[in-house]
């Protein structure tokens, strides 16, 4: 019994002391000024990307802000300043090449208790400028490519420019979907080469670019691509581009002489046909062929070294046929450097996302393949149920422009009740008004004359 009595009061004892000195850290706690615990970006912190930033600080406890007018960013004010629990979020425009302060002086922001902050000071700098490159890629271009990619260049990090896909075949239905809906037509229509080996036909034929000149005489813009359908095996009338749903070898299609090479030697022959009509009308092109490669669910993507070789015959096949009304758009997967033909072939880097909701992360994207294409401007290429372009730009993805891809039953009939609906696979119409909310995204109301 004295044995028991003996550590009870041990254990007594210990359980007084261990509650003082809980007491004794929560009044540390209550009674302290708010703690920075993390930023970004990091003091120090260096090649930061230019454009739009949110900086974030991170403290060790909730807090209020006080005084936003006190943030200064080089002792200017800030766009916007917010706190939400223990993170003070500040929006701002970066320049490039510059070194940065960040002054939150004393009394700006106070934690639960009343306990004001202590200075704080961050210092970082964004990366040197690098100028994107201001000649294309084309031998002696046509003054419309030249006005249009002088155009994306100017906006390039101050606009996103919108854009829609057409409806499988030779439209604008997606824009004529987006104006009904909105007021508000995108400035960039995308059509599609995928029918080539059927037209011309009475429901295809690529001969009638009526719709794309419509578009270019409307001030818009006009990109290209072309899901390249092949023979799924040698013999065959049937055409697939899915890497699964044919045996054409891409590494047999980059020699002369094999039966591969002849395929696409002559689809090379028949498409700049097409793309003739289009500059002797004076249309520039937005060109984005073999796009996705590296993602291997392409006939084009079974190997990186064939598939370049394949880019650089197109391009110099098109060069001899003085098709200099083309911008040449490569598409990025990232950590795709071995795929890439070379800057001496491109013009524009291309990334298409999709499912990905997370406007920090795609700005994270944004931002690497800028890192990695300093002197070209990047797009984002093709999208579908993503973060909206006001909320990218927020977290600093300033693309040069944003595709959404085409939503078959919605638009491809533009008198049907799907047409008059606001739903949509890729981007529905809260999409659209969320993203023209800013004023950093323009409409084709804001597109001079690029002729």
């Amino acid at each position: 019994m004295k044995n028991l009595k003996s550590l009870l009061m041990i254990i007594s004892i210990f359980l007084l002391f261990s509650c003082e000195d809980k007491k004794d850290d929560e009044e540390v706690i209550l009674n302290d000024a708010p703690g920075l615990v993390s930023s970004d970006p990091y003091d120090g912190e260096i090649n930061i990307m230019r454009g739009s930033k949110t900086i974030t600080l991170t403290f060790d406890q909730n807090i209020i802000l006080t005084n936003s007018d006190n943030i200064k960013l080089n002792d200017e004010k800030v766009i916007k300043a917010e706190a939400l629990y223990k993170k003070l979020t500040i929006e701002t425009i970066l320049d490039e090449g510059k070194e940065y302060i960040l002054n939150v002086p004393e009394k700006t922001i106070k934690g639960p208790t009343g306990i004001y902050n202590k200075a704080i000071k961050i210092t970082f700098s964004t990366k040197e400028k690098v100028e994107v490159t201001t000649e294309l890629v084309v031998g002696e271009a046509s003054k419309e490519a030249i006005n249009v990619f002088r155009f994306l260049r100017e906006n390039f990090g101050k606009n996103i420019i919108t854009g829609t896909m057409s409806n499988v075949s030779w439209n604008w239905n997606e824009a004529k979907w987006v104006h009904q809906h909105t007021g508000k037509y995108p400035v960039i229509n995308g059509c599609d080469y995928l029918h080539l080996a059927e037209s011309p036909a009475n429901w295809i034929d690529y001969s009638d670019i009526t719709p794309l000149k419509e578009w270019w005489d409307m001030n818009g813009i006009v990109t290209l691509s072309w899901h390249w359908n092949v023979p799924v095996s040698q013999g065959s009338n049937d055409r697939a581009f899915y890497a699964k749903e044919t045996n054409f070898n891409i590494n047999q299609a980059v020699i002369e002489g094999t039966y591969e090479n002849d395929v696409i030697m002559a689809d090379l022959e028949k498409i700049s046909g097409y793309i003739k009509l289009l500059k002797d009308e004076g249309i520039p092109v937005l060109w984005r062929p073999l796009h996705e490669a590296s993602g291997g669910w392409f006939w084009w993507g079974k190997n990186a070294e064939s598939c370049k070789k394949l880019w650089i015959i197109m391009f110099e096949f098109f060069q001899k046929k003085e098709l200099n009304n083309l911008i040449w758009v490569w598409t990025t997967q990232t950590k795709d450097d071995s795929w890439y033909p070379g800057d001496a072939y491109v013009d524009i880097i291309g990334r298409d996302i999709y499912n990905n909701n997370n406007s920090d992360q795609i700005a994270s994207e944004f931002k690497e393949i800028c890192n990695d294409y300093s002197s070209k401007l990047v797009a984002l290429s093709e999208c579908g149920t993503v973060s909206n372009l006001k909320s990218q730009i927020s977290s600093g993805a300033m693309w040069s422009w944003a595709m959404p891809w085409y939503d078959y039953n919605t638009t491809n009939q533009i008198n049907s009740n799907n047409f008059n609906g606001e739903a949509h696979e890729h981007a529905d119409i809260t999409w659209w008004k969320e993203s023209f909310s800013s004023n950093k995204v323009l409409d084709l109301s804001q597109v001079p004359s690029l002729k």
